[in-house]
């Protein structure tokens, strides 16, 4: 096929974070661009991910602020929540957002066609009865909710569906351990849900430094989320009231493993997203895939097949809007503008809006530590300032990993209030290479709980 005679030089299939940036920065470096979508601009993220989430969370945090306002002298009577303008105060605002994408494409000269897309053949993808060819097709499908496989699965809401429920359950149960379980069990219990949260490992939030882990645990406990461990759904059966029975299989160390029930009115599971490329043509076109479904593809987001990319969730590197934006403005910058692709995985900063909120960057203490460095860790934990007047219990913690011998700091932790805000720029110094003498020479801001990064002086023993 004939490359001057095609309909496009990229077709991109998936408007979600990966797909738009590089449809838009393809098009603003010449090029003829389509993207087709089947389901919302902006996928996850703003659908049912980041941004929804983080209105909920704000939402859900006003009850302890009011809580918090009566140390600081504030009086006040029949306070009330109303679920449904918090659920359709949001999604108008994401409609507004849809709308943004669509003008921000269509404003940079990309074609948006709407319907499935699936790839046809070599250099053809079909729409709907309608086929299109193309020099370069970018596959940025994203991810979908992993389902469940126990009985009863089927009466479970996904991640997605969190989003839009008709009520607010007065009791809940969370399944899972990574972001979004943790993020939605702060949220609906933050709500005055009776919320547990049941995860299958010993401890949530793989991956993470184990003082985070166990801190956050206390705090989120602390408010009233129940945590419970080594536990897991067995089955779900639904009542003839409507309610849920949720039979549990708890296995504490040490201890014969024991069945629990429970009788709530939801169970949401977020038990982890799994690459969206089901049906799509990939194996008919013979694009190699993991076990788990994502793309194979090389430093330049090159599958095996010629001409057909991937970026984002499908490719299962790291499942985070900022990723997927970097690695789709780098594929479109190389492709038209024959910029190497020089994609930097390391150190990415990362939050969990749970509450309190989790911001890290760099290396954790153990995987310092596993990767040969001689280390100190600098710690602290204290009560923020505002609540030695709010009367709550929520504590910060903050922690330092540096190498001994090059004094470089390797990682940043911290739980406490607007907790990504503050590591965000903490990572620009961690991405420079800034040593702990680097931080101890930098004026902190009196009084925040951020100067606690530049004033810890004492490795812990």
């Amino acid at each position: 096929m004939s490359e001057d005679v095609m309909d496009f030089d990229l077709f991109v299939i998936g408007a979600g974070s990966g797909g738009v940036r590089a449809s838009r920065i393809a098009a603003q470096l010449g090029a003829k661009v389509a993207v087709a979508e089947d389901l919302y601009l902006g996928g996850t993220c703003v659908n049912v991910g980041c941004v929804p989430k983080k209105l909920f969370v704000y939402g859900s945090h006003f009850k302890e602020d009011f809580e918090a306002a009566r140390g600081f002298g504030w009086s006040y009577d029949n306070l009330e929540f109303d679920w449904q303008t918090l659920r359709d105060n949001k999604t108008q605002e994401i409609e507004r957002l849809n709308g943004v994408y669509g003008r921000i494409l269509e404003g940079s000269g990309v074609e948006i066609i709407r319907g499935r897309a699936t790839i046809a053949g070599p250099n053809l993808v079909a729409v709907d009865g309608e086929t299109y060819t193309a020099k370069n097709i970018l596959v940025a499908t994203g991810s979908w909710p992993r389902e469940p496989r126990y009985p009863g699965a089927e009466y479970v809401t996904n991640s997605n569906d969190f989003f839009f429920l008709h009520h607010l359950p007065k009791r809940v149960i969370v399944e899972g351990g990574g972001y979004i379980a943790v993020e939605f069990a702060g949220i609906l219990n933050a709500l005055g849900c009776d919320t547990e949260l049941v995860y299958r490992g010993e401890m949530f939030l793989r991956h993470f430094d184990g003082d985070v882990r166990r801190f956050a645990a206390e705090q989120i406990a602390e408010k009233g989320v129940k945590l419970s461990f080594s536990t897991d759904i067995k089955a779900v059966e639904k009542l003839s009231n409507g309610t849920l029975q949720v039979t549990l299989n708890a296995k504490a160390e040490g201890a014969a493993e024991q069945v629990q029930t429970r009788v709530v009115d939801c169970v949401i599971s977020a038990i982890g997203r799994t690459p969206k490329t089901r049906n799509i043509g990939l194996e008919a076109l013979g694009v190699n895939l993991k076990p788990n479904g994502a793309i194979e593809v090389d430093d330049n987001f090159a599958t095996n097949v010629p001409g057909v990319y991937a970026v984002g969730d499908v490719i299962d590197r790291f499942q985070l809007t900022p990723v997927a934006l970097a690695e789709g403005m780098a594929l479109a910058r190389n492709l038209f503008a024959d910029q190497p692709i020089a994609m930097n995985y390391k150190h990415i900063p990362t939050a969990v809006f749970c509450q309190p909120n989790i911001g890290t960057v760099g290396y954790s203490e153990e995987d310092a530590r596993e990767s040969g460095h001689e280390v100190e860790v600098y710690q602290s934990t204290f009560k923020p300032m505002k609540h030695t007047l709010s009367g709550l219990q929520e504590k910060t913690l903050m922690k330092l990993v540096v190498d001994k011998q090059t004094r470089k700091v390797l990682g940043a932790h911290m739980v406490g209030p607007d907790a990504g805000e503050i590591i965000q720029g903490i990572a620009i110094a961690i991405k420079v290479g800034a040593t702990k003498e680097d931080f101890d020479a930098t004026v902190g801001i009196h009084p925040t709980a951020a100067e606690e990064f530049v004033t810890m002086r004492s490795p812990r023993a």
